[in-house]
This record gives structure tokens, sequence and C-alpha cells, in this order.
């Protein structure tokens, strides 16, 4: 049954990895070693749209970089997941520090990640990271939960009166 299709009509996880070539990767440089490694492979980055923009403009920011990798011969599904969110999905992630490097040069891009690597972008503010941003407030929301919580165990206590209504 297998045998009928054709090995490039497999799906991903079915056909057998492209050969790498190791005399092309330098090893001062680990990106070339996940570049050959993905290649032929699906990849998904995360691009974030710096300022504050509502989700109709982070679509229309993310479709003008599509429609720009589009006209370059990349071959880019995007899918936007927040107000400020999206992912970029490649068929060949051979390609995608080439798209990181372009997005990355665009004013409004606050942030690529791919392959769990934050990469700052043209439009990230230096002043304010989004990763550090959210862990005093994370942080803040635990001590108010914990004091919420010695006060509920204190309204528990046999030993304190209440009154009767």
């Amino acid at each position: 049954k297998d045998d009928d299709i054709e090995e490039g009509d497999l799906p991903e996880h079915k056909r057998p990895p492209a050969p790498i070539d190791f005399s092309k990767i330098d090893p001062g440089k680990p990106e070339s070693i996940l570049k050959l490694t993905k290649k032929g492979k699906t990849l998904m980055m995360f691009v974030t749209v710096s300022g504050n923009p509502t989700e109709k403009e982070t679509e229309e920011i993310t479709s003008l970089w599509q429609g720009s990798l589009f006209n370059a011969n990349y071959d880019v599904q995007r899918f936007i997941v927040g107000s400020n969110r999206a992912i970029f999905m490649l068929r060949d992630g051979g390609y995608a520090w080439e798209i990181k490097d372009f997005l990355i040069s665009q004013e409004r891009c606050a942030d690529v990640t791919l392959e769990g690597q934050v990469y700052p972008g043209k439009g990230a503010d230096g002043s304010e990271k989004g990763r550090n941003k959210t862990k005093p407030e994370k942080a803040k929301k635990k001590k108010d939960a914990d004091k919420n919580s010695k006060s509920s165990q204190e309204d528990n206590r046999a030993t304190k009166q209440r009154e009767d209504l």
C-alpha cells in the first residue's frame, strides 16, 4: 500500500530525513546546524508586533510582511494568535533564518521567536522587555493571592468568634 506512494508525496513524518552535509557546518555558528537540520521540514515562528496594536492592525501589518516574503518566493502561511502576535508557518525550515532576518529589520517588529530563541526586532523598545514586564505582575498577583489565602484561613479558624445574623 505504501509502496504505491512516491517519496515526495509521503507525509513529512514518514519521509526519510535529508542527508546533512557536515562540510557546510560552521562550528562557530550553531544556527548553521539548525538550518541544515530543519531543511525540508515544517517550522513555525512567533512574531510580535510592536506598539499596542489591535488585532486588525496586527492582521494588516503581518499581511504586508507575508506579501513581501511571497514576492521574494518564500512560502509562508500566517496565523494571528493575539492582538499583537502571529505565527508564520514555513514549509521549508531551512529558510527560517533568512525570513527572521527580514522580519527583525521591519519597523513594527518587536521580536521573533524561532526554535526557542527570541530575537529582538527593530521595533523593540529597549527599556521595555515583554518577559520582564510580565514577571513582576505575576509576582504581585501571587503576593495578593497569598494575602487572600491567609485572610481566608483566619476566617476559617475555630477560635475566632463569628457574629450570627
